[in-house]
């Protein structure tokens, strides 16, 4: 039966995520059978008139594998850094070929964190993508490892694809891995282990199962795409968690089958796309910690958060960057822009002994600046 037949009539926005560990082999050099499975896959949904964004790593295994290093992956970051270089370019060139062979343009976009930390550049890439997905282009996204350091790194792929998913509007987040889906236990140490098919929330119960890092050749694992599902989920957008190595996991996502790995579903709580920039793509300058009244009043009432509320501030941040809200016991609750910067909140704290009630009314974070994170 042609894809067109069986893929449905509604057309759909896609976001494709495939990992290092699947994009390369053991001897980290290109996976052919792997790449040339996705590109099949992407065309066969093109045909029948879904569109596609590609969010792929690679390039530092690449890289690596190039120099001649294996084994555990380097913690010298400008070693990394390098190798990315090297690597990106014959990672899109396979790509490129690949996608040509089959008829298909491609656009390579390196993303860096500033890109969704600054509006203006944020909007600029909502823009450019939108476009290429317009013309048909298929854009072949990673991150910009070349020059982003721990500082300014947005840390790892499946996150950029969660937050590239509410960029473009996606209906579906597929997160290719070296794994089936999300499994009750870790399958390669638990014989017992079984695939969860469905996720209705992601809780730090689901969280906890996933486990951590995968492979020497990447630098994420099953917890950091279980996140970018949260992510996604939020920006009202589904998720699959299916085999790479699959010759359907991609068709499969367009088609919505059950039982194809693990889907996990959007949220009833969707965010606005400025809120999940806050969230999830600046980063936390510091924290305050607040007693059980504040958190009451942010949580149950809708409040925004008051002075009055903080009981410690840690970090040193100015008005206006993002930090984390902290509960009695420690627990994050909610993350915003702060309108004090860390000198402001410290001085309200020393002023609190000798104060009169009413003096503690100013607002550290509005509302309007702030999500909660909290189940």
């Amino acid at each position: 039966m042609p894809a067109r037949d069986w893929l449905g009539d509604r057309k759909l926005n896609l976001v494709v995520k495939v990992g290092s560990s699947s994009v390369t082999d053991d001897n980290f050099q290109i996976s052919d059978a792997v790449l040339d499975s996705i590109c099949d896959q992407i065309l066969e949904v093109r045909a029948a008139g879904h569109r596609v964004a590609l969010v792929t790593s690679g390039a530092i295994a690449l890289g690596l594998g190039r120099l001649g290093i294996r084994g555990e992956r380097p913690s010298d970051m400008v070693l990394l850094q390098a190798a990315s270089a090297l690597g990106q370019v014959e990672l899109i060139a396979a790509y490129a070929t690949k996608f040509a062979n089959r008829g298909i343009r491609v656009g390579q976009i390196l993303l860096s964190a500033s890109d969704f930390m600054e509006r203006r550049q944020y909007l600029s890439a909502k823009s450019t993508l939108t476009r290429m997905l317009d013309l048909g282009i298929v854009p072949i996204i990673n991150e910009n490892d070349a020059v982003a350091d721990d500082e300014i790194r947005l840390g790892d792929n499946d996150r950029i694809a969660a937050l590239v998913a509410g960029l473009v509007g996606a209906d579906v987040l597929v997160l290719l891995t070296d794994q089936e889906g999300l499994f009750s236990a870790d399958p390669r140490r638990f014989d017992d282990a079984t695939l969860i098919e469905q996720v209705e929330e992601v809780t730090r119960e689901l969280a906890s199962l996933a486990g951590g890092k995968g492979t020497n050749r990447g630098s994420g694992g099953m917890t950091t795409k279980v996140m970018a599902a949260r992510i996604a989920a939020w920006s009202g957008v589904e998720t699959l968690i299916a085999a790479a190595a699959s010759p359907f996991s991609i068709t499969a996502a367009a088609a919505r089958v059950p039982g194809v790995g693990t889907w996990i579903a959007k949220s009833k709580r969707r965010l606005p796309a400025r809120k999940l920039w806050i969230a999830f793509a600046l980063p936390s300058r510091g924290y305050v910690k607040i007693d059980a009244g504040a958190k009451d009043a942010i949580c149950s009432r809708g409040s925004s958060l008051l002075a009055v509320g903080v009981k410690e501030s840690q970090g040193n941040f100015a008005a206006e960057e993002a930090i984390e809200v902290r509960g009695p016991e420690g627990e994050v609750v909610a993350k915003g822009l702060t309108r004090l910067g860390s000198q402001e909140v410290a001085m309200e704290l020393l002023r609190r002994p000798n104060a009169s009630d009413g003096v503690f009314s100013s607002i550290v974070i509005h509302r309007d600046d702030m999500i909660l994170l909290h189940e």
